[in-house]
Order: C-alpha cells, then structure tokens, then sequence
C-alpha cells in the first residue's frame, strides 16, 4: 500500500513539473514581445521607485508630496516607450526641473508685478499662464520639452514659500534618481533583450536533418549554416531505415575508414554481400557529412535508425537522443500540403523547420522574413536569416497590411521586432496580401522564412489555408518555422 502510494505520489509530483515547465515556457514566449516587456517593467518600475521616494520625502520633511504626480507621470513616460522622443534621461531631468523653476519665476512675477493673491492654496489665473507659457518658451529651444514639465510648473504655483527652493532642488533630486534607474534598465536589459530574454536566439545550435527525397543535401547545408552561429554548433545527418539488418551494415560501413567499403569489418559485418544499393546511401551519407564538415566548419555525424514506429516518431526520438534542439527537414508536401511526416514532426517536442529547395542552393545571403506579429517565433526566424546571410548578407522583415491596415502601427511593430538584433535590417510595409507581396518580390531573395501558423484555429486554416501551403509560385527557396510550443 505504501508502494503504490509513493508511485502515485511521485507521478503527481511529475505531472506538476511538466505543468510548471510548460507554463513557465509559454510565460517566458508570451514576455519575448517587446510590448509586454514594455508593460512588465512598467509596472514593476514606476510602483517601485515612486514608493522609495515617497519613502524618502517621509524621512525628509522638506521634500514635498507635490512632486510625485509630474514624478509619477514623467517615469511612465520614460519607460513606457524607451526608444521614444520623450524617453531621453536628459530631457526627462531638465523638463521637470525647468518647469518648476519657471512655476517659481511666474509666482514671483504675479505676486511682485501682478499683484496676484497672497491667500496658501489661491493662485492667480496670470500666474497659470505665465508658468505654462514659460515652460513651453524655454523648454522648445533647448530641445527638452517634457509634457509633466508643465505640471511641475503649475503644481510649483501651490507650494509653500519657505518650502520654493527645497521643491525645486527635490525635482531635481528625485527625477535623477528615477533617471539612473532608468538608464541602467534600459542599457542593460531592455537593449539586450535578445541575448538577455529572447531563449528563441540562443538555442537551435545542434540541428539533426533527415535525409529524406533529393534535397536533403541543401537542407543539410542550410542546417550547417544555422548551428555555425554557436560555438557549440552541430548537425547530425538521420537515415531512416525499415530493415534492422540493414540499419546494422549501414552503422558498420559507417564506422570504418571512408574508402574502404568493398571489404567490410568482417567482425562488424556478415559475410553476406552488401547491397548495392546500401553501399550508394554511406557513400551520400559520408559525401554529404564531409561537406558539411569542410564546406562550413561544423562538426557532423551519421546516424542510422531502424524501427517499426512511424517515421516522424522515429525523428523525434533522434532528436531527443542526440540532444538536438531543432530538426531541419527538406520539404515534402502531398496534394498540395504537407505531407503527414511534416505534420507529426509540427506535434512533437522539437522545434521544426521544414525547408523547400528550388535550385539546391547552398548558400543564402539575401532573407525575407515576412511577420504578421511580434512573437518568439518572430524573433527565432529574424535571428535564422542573420546567421544565414551574415556579415555581408542581406535581410529584410516584412508585414503585409492590407488596403485598410494601421501603417503607423505596423512600422511600430516591425521596429520593435528587429530593433534588439545587432544588424542591419531592413523594414517593409505592404499595402497587399501576403501572397501577392511574396509572389512579387520573392525572387529578389535567396531564402523566405515564414511562421508555420500552428497558434489559428480550425477554423481560421478551414477559410484561410496557412501561408505556406499557398506558395506555389514564389520562385525562391522557402523555410517554414515552427516552435515547439
């Protein structure tokens, strides 16, 4: 009873971890996009600094209580949008300690030459005026207009005389110290993003490639490419085979010295004549091993599986086995889809790209990457076509809008996707549907990598098919990405 107890025990205590893996895995995907991380920080930042300064004007009693909305209101600006016209340390300090001083100025010009009235919460309507007109004067030509400049101006107008020139000096003082916060947040976190947070660009470094149809040897080289990024790259080459004696001799032929296949390991290998057709299939294996080795630099091995299990199911546990992180398969499709094997491999664990070859190109310097959002599956093909085209290659991120699409909104988006990767990109915004804008300029690039829209519903893909499954006619090699979640 106990045993059976403990067994349960153990499997429930399982079951939580996968649970909490796989929520901590989507919470980390869903915290890849730039707005969220924009959204998260403001809401950890802005509560935490305006109570360590609330905390401080407690202990220092000179420190007014005025100061915290332009303070509140000026720090949600900064981190709200940290790349913006507003969002600059400098103009965020000097506008709100501006425009207290100009709330000062404007006091004493009512009070001395106005004659405004003298009662603690009275303030002169020329007074107001004054402040706010002072503000915008003084802040436009020295380029450090801030919209709370303007509150600190009229709230300076409510302050006490004896506390004026404290309330100025607190401004300065408190917006400084949300300042530095913000600069180091900024500088170290948000702009590093994508080696800080985005997971998508740090892993996919050992690729395994099932040599599968005729273009296996371009989806090989492409998978090359792609793990060449990481120090601690590699591709395993997978032939799938139905017979288990087979699978043994092919594993034999492999293992001896290349060029000495006439006469196999009599201890490895039975006395039994090696097909001919089992000696052409090492010959490719090693062939196309040896050229990714020489070609690009990345270590590679062969491995040969046999087994009565469907052949994706076989794929993934290769996968698994090998520790590989991401699976390039050469693209296969049936009546005008994909094929069965491709969508099993979309179901697994690993994450999938599935690569059409037109011409057996082996190299790729010019990448499209059309997006419809911001997502980790957009951040994973960004950083795909970067370690394609490297250092003198060429690649643009692309969204199609339609004739009625937000233009200002998607050129927004397209900023936030590659502004975190360090390398020149190109933007382009589309008044046309996808498929018009791929077939169009498709032939312009080398490679296009587009997402495998496994997140539509059913019913989405029943009016709509995926993007994918309508490229027919783009005369260029094509990538479909796919995660794992």
């Amino acid at each position: 009873m106990l045993e059976q107890l403990t067994r349960q025990f153990r499997a429930a205590l399982a079951r939580a971890r996968r649970v909490e893996r796989r929520e901590l895995r989507e919470f980390r995907s869903w915290a890849e996009t730039t707005d969220h991380i924009v959204h998260l920080s403001v809401l950890v930042f802005v509560p935490l600094l305006i109570g360590l300064v609330t905390a401080v004007s407690n202990v220092v009693p000179t420190l007014s209580f005025l100061l915290f909305p332009p303070l509140a209101s000026g720090t949600y600006t900064l981190f709200v949008d940290p790349r913006g016209k507003y969002s600059e340390p400098g103009r965020f300090v000097g506008g709100l300690t501006i425009g207290a001083m100009c709330g000062l100025g404007a006091l004493w010009v009512s009070n001395t030459v106005l004659n405004g009235p003298q009662g603690q919460f009275q303030v002169a309507a020329g007074a107001a005026a004054l402040a706010a007109l002072a503000t915008g004067l003084i802040t436009w030509p020295l380029d450090i207009e801030e919209p709370s400049a303007y509150s600190t101006a009229l709230l300076t107008l409510l302050v006490q005389p004896s506390q004026r020139l404290p309330f100025v000096g607190s401004i300065f003082l408190a917006s400084s110290l949300v300042a530095m916060v913000f600069v180091v947040w900024r500088d170290r976190f948000y702009d590093r993003r994508a080696t800080v947070l985005y997971k998508s660009t740090t892993g996919d470094d050992h690729v395994l490639v099932p040599m599968r149809g005729d273009d296996a040897g371009a989806t090989a080289m492409l998978a090359a490419r792609l793990a060449a990024a990481h120090d601690a790259g590699k591709v395993v080459l997978l032939d799938i085979v139905d017979d288990v004696e087979a699978a043994e001799t092919e594993r034999a032929l492999l293992s001896g010295p290349r060029g000495q296949r006439d006469v196999p390991n009599a201890a490895e290998v039975a006395s039994e004549d090696v097909s001919e057709a089992v000696r052409d299939e090492v010959d490719r294996l090693e062939t196309q091993a040896w050229e990714v080795k020489t070609r690009v630099g990345v270590p590679c091995q062969v491995v040969v599986a046999a087994g009565d299990e469907p052949a994706a199911a076989t794929t993934l546990r290769a996968a698994d086995d090998a520790n590989c992180d991401l699976i390039a398969a050469p693209y296969e499709s049936e009546h005008g889809a994909l094929t069965p094997y491709l969508r099993q491999l979309f179901r697994g664990d690993t994450d999938v790209l599935v690569h059409r070859s037109r011409n057996g190109r082996t190299r790729w310097k010019r990448v499209l990457v059309p997006v419809r959002r911001a997502s980790d599956v957009a951040h994973n093909m960004v950083d795909f076509a970067i370690r394609l085209a490297g250092a003198s290659g060429r690649v643009a991120v692309a969204t199609c809008i339609g004739d009625n699409g937000d233009r200002r909104r998607a050129e927004s988006m397209l900023m936030n996707l590659v502004e975190p990767f360090d390398a020149p990109i190109e933007t382009r915004g589309a008044r046309t549907d996808i498929q018009s804008f791929l077939v169009d300029t498709g032939s312009e690039y080398d490679l296009v990598i587009i997402g495998a829209s496994q997140d539509r519903s059913a019913a989405s893909r029943f009016i709509a098919p995926p993007t994918f499954e309508r490229l027919q006619d783009v005369d260029t090699d094509v990538a479909i990405m796919d995660r794992s979640h």
